[in-house]
């Protein structure tokens, strides 16, 4: 069986709910408006669902100029880059730090209602740079707000195989991927070096360390009570890199990916 792409997500803001479409643009720091926003404190450090697991249920759709937000008990709002391109923010995420666009003051005023604190929205524009560790990419490779690689895939065998193990199956959004494949045998991407996938060629370069992110329930904005899928993932993913799940991928070509394509192994490891 060939391996297909079966889905594609992309996050407008970091943290926050994901879009599914059924076709997406690749450009060098991943799909386009994946993770562009990001949610930050007074100080520019990144505020995410890790600690602040509400943020999941801030539901997002792109809109011209900017992204729609909509949260529980909150009004709709069009989050826009602020009108004057030089008002900027420091946006720091993982120890890399981004002049980032600053956004309008209504939109920091309503996640920052959401949040019950003081938080401000950081837009990557054009003008905004961040490399990817030259330790896993080339020079010139850039990264969105994303953890650290610009795409992010998991095999739908390895999420199933998992589901097995537990009493009660996590969707695949609890480890919020850009790129799903089915027709592998579990983790098989574990072994893949280069793909190609809608005629565009990624390496894969490095497994994704998995958090207690995995653990939020994006339809309750709330910690899992018994900490999983993350406690049964300890059990057989932990390895030097971490617990693993996924595999980061930086793209070296620019294109339009579409549900259903193929996805072929140029090269294993």
């Amino acid at each position: 069986m060939t391996p297909t792409l079966s889905a594609l997500h992309v996050f407008p803001i970091k943290s926050c709910a994901a879009l599914a479409p059924t076709e997406a643009v690749v450009e060098p720091r991943g799909l386009v408006g994946d993770r562009r926003w990001m949610v930050v404190d007074e100080h520019g450090g990144l505020l995410s669902a890790r600690k602040h697991p509400r943020m999941t249920l801030v539901r997002t759709h792109e809109v011209d100029g900017g992204v729609s937000v909509e949260a529980p008990g909150m009004p709709a709002l069009v989050v826009r880059a602020h009108a004057d391109a030089t008002a900027r923010r420091t946006a720091t995420v993982w120890g890399s730090t981004v002049d980032a666009r600053a956004a309008d003051p209504s939109a920091d005023a309503w996640i920052s209602e959401v949040l019950g604190r003081p938080a401000h929205f950081a837009y990557m524009d054009e003008a905004a740079h961040r490399p990817v560790d030259p330790a896993f990419g080339r020079d010139g490779d850039v990264v969105s707000f994303a953890d650290g690689f610009p795409l992010l895939l998991i095999s739908q065998a390895a999420l199933d195989a998992l589901n097995a193990k537990l009493a009660t199956p996590v969707p695949m959004l609890r480890f919020r991927p850009n790129l799903v494949v089915a027709g592998t045998d579990p983790h098989a991407e574990d072994g893949w070096r280069r793909v190609r996938i809608g005629g565009i060629a990624f390496d894969v370069v490095k497994p994704c360390a998995r958090c207690v992110l995995t653990t939020v329930d994006f339809t309750r904005g709330e910690l899992d009570p018994g900490g999983e899928p993350l406690r049964t993932l300890i059990g057989y993913r932990r390895s030097p890199d971490g617990v693993t799940f996924g595999q980061n991928l930086i793209p070296r070509g620019t294109g339009t990916l579409r549900v259903g394509d193929a996805v072929e192994v140029l090269e294993h490891s």
